[in-house]
């Protein structure tokens, strides 16, 4: 089931300097060991936005965790290049809570602590951008959450909610073990620069610039987003070769994917494909990924997801997107006429409970959203032109496209909702306004040119393999 919530009472209030800690929503708060009120924040839903009941679900979940309990363990993430948090359930095991022991004991074996909790919750990501360290913005996960609701995205984006922390609890009991085992087996340089950068700014958030996308006003506490992001990582039969290494030239490389080739394609949808997998399979490494069979249910449900990805990337500026890229296997077939589907226990054929004719498919996620929304990044979606070789799309992304636009040139409930949610700043809304009108300015000249096709509705083609192009004005009613 889900739900649609199109209409809210939004409260003005002046745009600070720099990103900080103005958000709306639904608020929990809790009282960290030293005494201060900690929030968490529930963002506002988008005006018009279609939420599953799971997706409440999880916020509100999220948002009942206190951090300080002794079923909760908290450990450095120390692996991948950005410094967070793993937020572990410990009610059961060798470790029942016993919060202490576990972040003495377990938090040393990296990954593998996941192996010695009764379940990994989620992690808390905050903001660090700083001299040696990966380009990381949390409030850029929350956009991407509700934007893709906003979009009832095909794509999988993964819930999160916006949380603040006691500084000198995130010192003590996270960022000073955080920098120590970075240092070893466990991280690389860039994680270890970041969790560096951390330390100095829970010592001194003067250390720490501009010092508002990491704290509080009273610079009490730091914030983040609470977030789950399961999936398996693409090979490069998605995530491209990157032969041409980290910018222009990776970006360039993912557009030389099959589903990427399928999109520049002028064919029909299933010619489109075939050229597409042709010319991947022409890399080796590709070749390989693929694996002997593609379906063409599953080409369509990648080409879909790509045109999301990179219209949301283009709109948010996001710098980091190649290379991070995931999926989920799941089981689709008819039943009485209706798609159906059921997460696979495997990445191949073989779970016995499944219909003969049930097609494993893998479903994308977008699951590593946290490098856009600052103006500062690097935007490769539009600097590499992706939007402008897009031939396929789909007409409902395309119309609420167009609807956004309209609504964000005219200052309306998305607007205002962009504006009082997030704690962004003025720059970072003009951004979000900027590219947006760029894009569809992009798509509509590829429409009103005769050269885009509307023929990317996956559920439609798994039913009935219809493969026939809508039609859609360029205007987009």
């Amino acid at each position: 089931m889900k739900l649609l919530l199109s209409t809210f009472v939004l409260c003005a209030f002046v745009l600070p300097a720099f990103a900080s800690d103005e958000v709306t929503g639904i608020e929990t708060t809790f009282t960290s060991p030293n005494g201060l009120i900690e929030r968490c924040v529930r963002i506002t839903p988008v005006p018009g936005g279609v939420y599953d009941e799971g997706d409440l679900k999880d916020e509100a979940e999220y948002c009942s965790i206190d951090l300080y309990a002794d079923a909760v363990a908290l450990c450095p993430k120390t692996w991948s290049t950005s410094p967070g948090m793993q937020v572990y359930d410990i009610s059961d095991g060798n470790y029942a809570n016993n919060r202490s022991e576990f972040q003495r004991n377990a938090c040393s074996e990296g990954k593998s602590a996941s192996n010695l909790a009764s379940d990994v919750w989620f992690k808390f990501k905050p903001t660090m951008n700083q001299s040696g360290t990966s380009g990381t913005f949390s409030t850029s996960s929350l956009l991407y959450y509700h934007f893709s609701r906003l979009f009832d995205a095909t794509v999988k984006v993964p819930i999160s909610v916006w949380r603040s922390m006691d500084v000198n609890a995130h010192l003590d009991q996270v960022a000073l073990s955080g920098l120590s085992l970075s240092g070893g087996s466990h991280g690389g340089r860039i994680n270890h620069e970041g969790w560096r950068a951390l330390v100095a700014a829970d010592q001194n958030a003067a250390n720490y610039s501009p010092t508002d996308e990491l704290f509080i006003a009273d610079r009490t506490q730091i914030y983040g987003v609470l977030i789950n992001s399961p999936g398996h990582r693409y090979g490069p039969s998605i995530n491209g070769t990157r032969e041409s290494r980290w910018g222009k030239g990776q970006n360039r490389d993912f557009q030389e994917t099959p589903a990427f080739r399928a999109l520049r394609s002028s064919s029909a949808l299933e010619d489109a494909i075939a050229e597409g997998l042709a010319a991947g399979r022409r890399v080796h490494v590709i070749n390989r990924d693929l694996g002997s069979d593609v379906p063409p249910q599953q080409m369509v449900y990648w080409m879909k997801e790509l045109t999301e990805i990179v219209l949301f990337d283009f709109i948010f500026s996001q710098q980091d997107r190649v290379g991070n890229i995931d999926f989920t296997p799941y089981y689709y077939w008819l039943e009485g006429g209706e798609l159906t589907h059921e997460k696979a226990k495997h990445h191949k054929m073989g779970d016995g409970s499944m219909p003969d004719d049930a097609m494993l498919l893998r479903r994308t996620n977008l699951n590593d959203n946290d490098a856009g929304g600052r103006v500062q990044y690097a935007n490769f979606a539009k600097s590499t032109q992706m939007l402008e070789k897009i031939r396929h799309f789909g007409g409902d992304t395309y119309q609420s496209l167009m609807a956004l636009n309209s609504d964000l040139q005219s200052e309306g409930e998305i607007y205002q909702w962009v504006s009082s949610s997030f704690g962004l700043d003025d720059r970072q809304i003009a951004q979000i306004v900027n590219n947006t009108s760029l894009a569809v300015g992009i798509l509509r000249g590829t429409c009103e040119s005769g050269d885009m096709i509307f023929d990317l509705y996956p559920k439609r083609y798994f039913k009935t393999a219809d493969a026939t192009p809508e039609k859609i004005a360029c205007n987009g009613s």
